[in-house]
Order: C-alpha cells, then sequence, then structure tokens
C-alpha cells in the first residue's frame, strides 16, 4: 500500500516503494488523524478481557475456598463446645446421692431414673442419625437444645417440690422426674451426634481424621468433669459456718437447661459439612468403578430420570432473557433433584451394606458388653463410694474423698484416652486407601491387587492397628473392675482413684476407636446412620448392669435397712462385668482377624 508523503518513511521498501505507517486497521479507520496525531480511541481487546475474566475467576475460586476451609474449622470448634456441654448426663453421680437423701428415693428408683435417661439417650441414636446425613447437623442441634430446655427445667421444679408422695412428701410424684430425664437422654445425643458427624464428614477423608474425631468426643467426656466442679464450687448449699455443702440441684438445673438451649441454637447455624455434594459424587464414582452398580437397576433408572442437561423438548431458546432466566431456573432445579437422588440412593444403599455385614454384628456386640459396665459404674459411682465404709468405721473428717472428685477422674482419664488413641492411632495405624470397603469383586483395585505397586512406599518402623489399641484398653478397663470387685479398695477409699482412673480411660477409648474404626471400615458418607446404629447398645447394656447393681445392693441392704455397706454391695457385679469385658475382646478378635474378617479382606484398620 502506498504511504503518505508527508508521513516519516520506514528504512524498508518494496519495488521501489517507501511503506511508512499503514493506514489501514481492522476497523476500517486510520491509524493517525488527519492532523498526524496518533488514534487512541481503538476497539476494545477482546484478548484482555478474556485474560481479565480468568484472573477474576481464580480470585474468585481462591476466595469460595477459604471461605470453605474457615467454615469447616469453625465447624469444627463448635462441634467441640457442643461435645462440652452435650455430656451433662455423666455428672450423674454428682446428685444421685441426693435423690436418696433429700427425695427418699430407692436405689432402684434413682438407678431407675438414671437407665430411664441411658434409654432416651442411646435408643433414638439412628433417627438422629439419619437426620444429620439427610438433613445436616444444624436442625439436629437446634432440637437438642429446646430438649434440654424442657427436661432440664422439669427437672428443677420436680427437685425443689421435696419427696414424693410415695415416699412420704407432698412434692412431685417419682414419675415427673423420670419423665424429665427422658428429654435430657434424647438431647444428649442428639446434640452430641451433630457434632461428631460435622467433623467425620468434613475431616473424614483427611490423614488426620482420628484426631478430628478425638477430639470432640473428648470434649463429650470432659463435659461432665467442668460441670461437676461447677455445681460443687459455685452452686453449692452453703453450711451454716459458711463452708460449701452439697450441690444445690435446683440452680444447677436450671443452670444447665439456659446454657445448653443457647449452645443448640448457635449449633444451628454454626454447624455445616462442607463439599458434601463432591463426598457423594466421589463415593458413587467408586461404585460404579468397583463393579458393584453393573446389576443395580434401581440405581440407574434413579439417576437416569434426571441425569444430564434438560430434556430435549424442554432447550433452551433465545426468545426473551426471561425465558432463558426460566430455563436456566428449570435446570438447577432439575441438577439439585438428581443431586438429591443420587444422596438418598447413596445412604440407603450404605446403610444395606452396613446391616449386611457380620462384622459390624460382632463389633456391636463387644461394643455392648464393654459400655455397659462402664456406664452402670459412672452411673452409680456417688453410691459405691457410700458403701466403701459402714457408719462404725467412717473416718473423723468424714469420707475421705467425694463422687465430684471421681467424676472429674473419670472425665480426665477418659478425655486422655480419647485424645491419645486417636492421636497414635493417626501415626502408627495403617494407612487405609480410600474407599478401601467399596472394592467389589471385579473392580479394577482387587485385580492389581497381586501386583507389587510400581512406586512402593517405605513401611513404617512401628505400625499398630487400631484394634490392638482397643483390646488393650479393654482389658485395662476389666482390671479396674478386678480390682473393686476383689475388695482390696473397701475402707480404703484412697485407692479408689486407681479404679476411676482404669475404668475411665477404657470406656473412653472405646467410645472413641469404635466410631472411627466404623470410619475406616465402611466410610463416612452414612457416617451418622452407621454410629447411631452401633451407638444404641449402651443403652442395652447400661440397662443390664444397672438393674445388675441394683438388685445386688438392695440384697445387701435389706438387712440394714435403706442403704448398703461392704463388698457385698458390689463385688459379685464387677466381677461378672470384668467376664463381660474378657467377651467382648473375643468377639472383636473374631470381626478383625477372624474368617471372612477384615484382615481376610484387605480392609486396614
Amino acid at each position: 500500500m502506498p504511504a503518505s508523503s508527508s508521513r516519516p518513511a520506514s528504512r524498508n521498501s518494496n519495488d521501489g516503494h517507501v511503506i511508512g505507517k499503514l493506514d489501514y486497521h481492522p476497523g476500517g479507520r486510520s491509524l493517525l488523524h488527519a492532523n498526524g496525531n496518533e488514534d487512541t480511541s481503538q476497539a476494545p481487546s477482546y484478548a484482555g478481557s478474556f485474560f481479565e475474566q480468568i484472573a477474576e475467576g481464580v480470585v474468585n475460586d481462591d476466595l469460595q475456598r477459604k471461605m470453605r476451609q474457615a467454615t469447616r474449622y469453625f465447624s469444627f470448634a463448635w462441634a467441640i463446645i457442643n461435645c462440652l456441654c452435650a455430656g451433662g448426663i455423666t455428672a450423674y453421680s454428682l446428685y444421685a446421692p441426693l435423690f436418696q437423701k433429700r427425695l427418699h428415693y430407692t436405689q432402684l428408683q434413682v438407678n431407675g431414673v438414671s437407665i430411664t435417661a441411658e434409654l432416651a439417650m442411646y435408643l433414638p441414636v439412628p433417627l438422629f442419625g439419619f437426620m444429620c446425613d439427610r438433613y445436616g447437623p444444624g436442625p439436629p442441634s437446634l432440637l437438642a437444645g429446646g430438649l434440654f430446655g424442657i427436661g432440664y427445667f422439669l427437672a428443677a421444679f420436680a427437685y425443689k417440690a421435696g419427696p414424693p408422695p410415695s415416699a412420704g412428701g407432698d412434692g412431685w410424684p417419682y414419675a415427673i422426674m423420670v419423665l424429665a430425664f427422658i428429654p435430657i437422654g434424647m438431647a444428649t445425643s442428639c446434640m452430641y451426634l451433630s457434632a461428631v458427624t460435622t467433623c467425620a464428614k468434613n475431616f473424614g477423608r483427611g490423614k488426620y481424621k482420628g484426631i478430628a474425631l478425638a477430639i470432640p468426643i473428648a470434649a463429650f467426656g470432659l463435659s461432665g468433669m467442668w460441670q461437676s466442679q461447677i455445681g460443687s464450687n459455685l452452686l453449692y448449699e452453703p453450711l451454716p459456718d459458711g463452708g460449701k455443702g452439697d450441690v444445690d440441684v435446683y440452680r444447677f438445673f436450671l443452670f444447665l437447661g439456659g446454657l445448653f438451649v443457647g449452645v443448640g441454637v448457635i449449633g444451628a447455624f454454626a454447624l455445616r459439612i462442607v463439599d458434601e455434594e463432591e463426598l457423594i459424587d466421589e463415593a458413587i464414582d467408586e461404585l460404579e468403578r468397583s463393579g458393584l452398580l453393573t446389576e443395580n437397576e434401581f440405581f440407574h433408572r434413579a439417576i437416569q430420570d434426571t441425569y444430564g442437561t434438560l430434556p430435549r423438548d424442554r432447550r433452551l431458546s433465545t426468545t426473551s432473557f426471561e425465558s432463558l432466566n426460566r430455563k436456566a431456573s428449570e435446570h438447577a432445579a432439575q441438577a439439585a433433584e438428581e443431586q438429591y437422588k443420587k444422596k438418598t440412593w447413596l445412604l440407603n444403599e450404605e446403610t444395606r451394606r452396613f446391616l449386611g455385614d457380620h462384622t459390624m454384628w460382632w463389633l456391636a456386640a463387644g461394643f455392648f458388653l464393654v459400655t455397659g459396665p462402664g456406664e452402670a459404674f459412672i452411673n452409680n459411682l456417688g453410691t459405691i463410694i457410700d458403701t466403701l465404709y459402714t457408719p462404725d468405721t467412717l473416718p473423723a473428717g468424714g469420707n475421705p474423698t467425694s463422687a465430684a472428685t471421681h467424676v472429674s477422674i473419670v472425665a480426665i482419664t477418659s478425655t486422655l484416652a480419647r485424645i491419645l488413641t486417636g492421636t497414635l492411632t493417626d501415626l502408627l495405624a495403617p494407612t487405609a486407601p480410600p474407599h478401601q470397603h467399596r472394592r467389589g469383586p471385579h473392580s479394577l483395585e482387587n485385580s492389581m491387587a497381586s501386583l507389587p505397586p510400581l512406586t512402593p512406599s517405605p513401611p513404617r518402623k512401628l505400625e499398630l492397628s487400631r484394634m490392638t489399641f482397643l483390646l488393650i484398653f479393654a482389658l485395662l478397663c476389666s482390671l479396674g473392675q478386678i480390682l473393686l470387685g476383689s475388695g482390696l479398695i473397701q475402707s480404703h477409699a484412697s485407692r479408689f482413684w486407681a479404679v476411676s482412673a482404669l475404668i475411665g480411660s477404657g470406656y473412653g477409648a472405646t467410645f472413641s476407636l469404635v466410631p472411627i474404626i466404623i470410619s475406616v471400615v465402611w466410610g463416612v458418607e452414612n457416617f451418622g446412620t452407621n454410629w447411631g446404629i452401633v451407638a444404641t447398645v449402651p443403652a442395652a447394656g447400661a440397662t443390664v448392669w444397672g438393674l445388675a447393681y441394683s438388685d445386688v445392693y438392695q440384697r445387701g441392704a435389706e438387712a440394714g435397712g435403706e442403704l448398703c455397706y461392704g463388698v457385698g454391695c458390689y463385688g459379685v457385679t464387677f466381677w461378672a462385668m470384668a467376664g463381660s469385658v474378657w467377651v467382648a475382646c473375643g468377639l472383636w478378635g473374631w470381626a478383625w482377624r477372624g474368617r471372612d474378617g477384615w484382615v481376610a479382606r484387605g480392609v486396614l484398620v
């Protein structure tokens, strides 16, 4: 193209023509105005806009990732607070002796209240777990707050009314106190499950799943300790000389009811599960890869009904902006419906497979045989301490130990055991591959299981299964029961700490390790329901052993009146409890290393 004579020439030439700045521009405009100045009003840069959008998307993605992480850790922190409050029932031994002394309940009636609370706490657990899995942890936390308020306020006024007519008083009937502890028991498991399920699903796929579960479970064990200390040191009945008397049960119940209502309401908004859709999709993808879905017509029918984009007769049109909006909304609704169907199907399938696994029943049976004696000991700790001395042998300064002290010992040792087992098993337990429980018979992993890995990871110097820890701590629990049943503690209250520490550590480790094992063997997608099913068995265990203890106690008390003294009040019961724990160890060993157990399946625990 010829150059304008008034423009500076270029040193390049072609066929004798000197080429300067070109007049041509893609938009058909000259690069220079008529006066010779450059035209700065260029067309918009589409490349620049494209990269700006990419940069903006990266920033938004990073912000969303940080928000998800913040939500994850804030939910974890509030889950710990929920658990720190949920276990108030473990302080029952603090005021159980006052039910005898002030309300004149019999030992059987005192145990009746605790057994009612245990049944209410454990029997609805599968329902609460189902709620957590299907609707998230927020609604169960709110429900728990309301139930706590109803239960503790009713119990406070029932206690303040005095002895019931059946005991010669004019207070409220005994049945009212029993009724009050039903919502207390239900709220305990509901608030606990909402917290633990949040932690399991938010951290269950990470490296430190054990400690992520152990910390809130340990906080649950600590709740009885700090609440009993507040009751003993702040909400007490002052003595005439200004000293501290027994806990003021009326004020203590009002304090707990008001506190737990607030915690439950805040938990309804604070507890959130992050990236749950990704968790569900990943699990279904793994089931498809494993070959377990090849013949499942229900799954294909449920998903294909709404899978993919809009139906062919509902394609997006360009007639109007409103039409586009409506079509987009319909598409989003269909995608949400598809996600809901996938989640429902997966959780139902996981529940079916969990209930059909015989090793689950061995695990649950052992849990029943260990936790039942532990629950009975904790609930009757105060009355056991009162049997250590007869009125004739009681030291001049009174009983050298108290229920509040040993509630705290049980809480502390239980907490330490939960944190210790959660931490050590993360460090020492074999590393389980993700979705190991979903490996079908035709899966790629199973077909290549016999081949050596291309880059084998270096073996650990020391590797201990979670089952090893579980068996060790269960045997420690039985050792505490043997010490008590043998009579070595009778008339030596200063030795009672060993019993509380051993039983507390064994009980706490069991409640920490069993849910961790469930999350490892059967995954975290349906954790609330799976753990809820197994967690029902302590209700039966607490009932059986609570009635056994009450029967032995009452037989020993028949000769002396209302109260019982001596090893005859509890000795036989605790020998039987030790035997129960030994049977549990055998059942757990069979589930772990028996025929078609976890080791035989290649499931790393």
